[in-house]
């Protein structure tokens, strides 16, 4: 499997976490849409400074408050999404990450969710572009990863598939055992976060307090086990959202998330398919 980062999970610019991501040895990185607003450049100009360093963007996101919305909400829904499209294509990703709708005029229901999953799927396909659903552990109608499954199931379009996300798995206190059961080529991307277990809003715990692999208490290569038993080989990226991180440095915490990554799959006994970091130096040694 081969090891991404989410930008939102580094302090800096969006120039400075790219680099950052490339000196650790990432294979690519997840843009946040937050971080090209203030990017001194286009779109087309992080691509191609991502691709000089040697990676790729894996999915864009977020796209939010999509499913399940009334007229005329839905049908503006649809046209934000076309624009997405969009800058998706400027960006050179051809994943997009939809989590599951906040918004106080959604709708409830598998099967609407299902029938906009749908058509979002065919207007992906017809660009080449693929969307991830993602289950929020605070989503109005759909907090469950298994809900998001069945969703994305009914909807039955190859370019729909599901996002795992282990904080919304287990600060929600989910089984795994639904996850094995996910054909591994319909899951598209796997977040990786850990956190103390804390008793708290879900939506405050999330954005302050995850951390990096083995850094908290959730059982994360429990997680990874349950994601190798599906079949899947797809990306695997930290999403981190941390007060501390966003105020260290950029190069360190990037250097200790792909180790926490490293050690996690090795406890897993899984495969590492991008390249461990060479040795530049030693900041001191002991001596017998």
């Amino acid at each position: 499997m081969k090891i991404y980062i989410a930008s939102v999970s580094l302090s800096g610019t969006l120039r400075e976490k790219i680099e950052a991501a490339a000196g650790a040895g990432f294979s690519g990185i997840e843009v946040f849409e937050n971080d090209l607003l203030t990017f001194d450049g286009t779109a087309q100009d992080v691509s191609r400074l991502v691709r000089d360093l040697g990676m790729e963007i894996v999915v864009l996101q977020p796209f939010r408050d999509f499913e399940g919305m009334p007229e005329p909400q839905r049908a503006r829904t649809f046209d934000r999404l076309e624009r997405k499209f969009d800058l998706m294509q400027q960006l050179g990703t051809d994943l997009l990450l939809v989590c599951s709708n906040v918004s106080p005029l959604s709708m409830g229901g598998i099967n609407r969710a299902a029938e906009d999953f749908h058509e979002l799927g065919v207007r992906a396909a017809q660009r080449g572009l693929r969307a991830g659903f993602e289950a929020l552990a605070w989503g109005r109608h759909i907090s469950d990863y298994r809900d998001a499954w069945e969703v994305v199931r009914r909807a039955d379009h190859p370019a729909v598939g599901i996002i795992v996300d282990s904080f919304h798995v287990f600060s929600r206190g989910h089984d795994l055992g639904a996850l094995e059961s996910i054909p591994g080529d319909r899951i598209f991307l796997i977040h990786l976060a850990d956190a103390p277990l804390m008793k708290m809003d879900h939506l405050y715990w999330s954005r302050h307090f995850r951390c990096f692999p083995g850094q908290g208490e959730f059982p994360m290569v429990n997680f990874m086990r349950a994601v190798a038993a599906t079949q899947y080989h797809g990306p695997l990226s930290l999403e981190i959202f941390n007060d501390h991180f966003r105020a260290a440095s950029t190069r360190q915490t990037a250097i200790d998330g792909r180790r926490s990554m490293i050690l996690l799959l090795e406890q897993a006994g899984i495969e590492i398919l991008s390249p461990r970091p060479g040795l530049a130096g030693s900041s001191f040694s002991s001596l017998p």
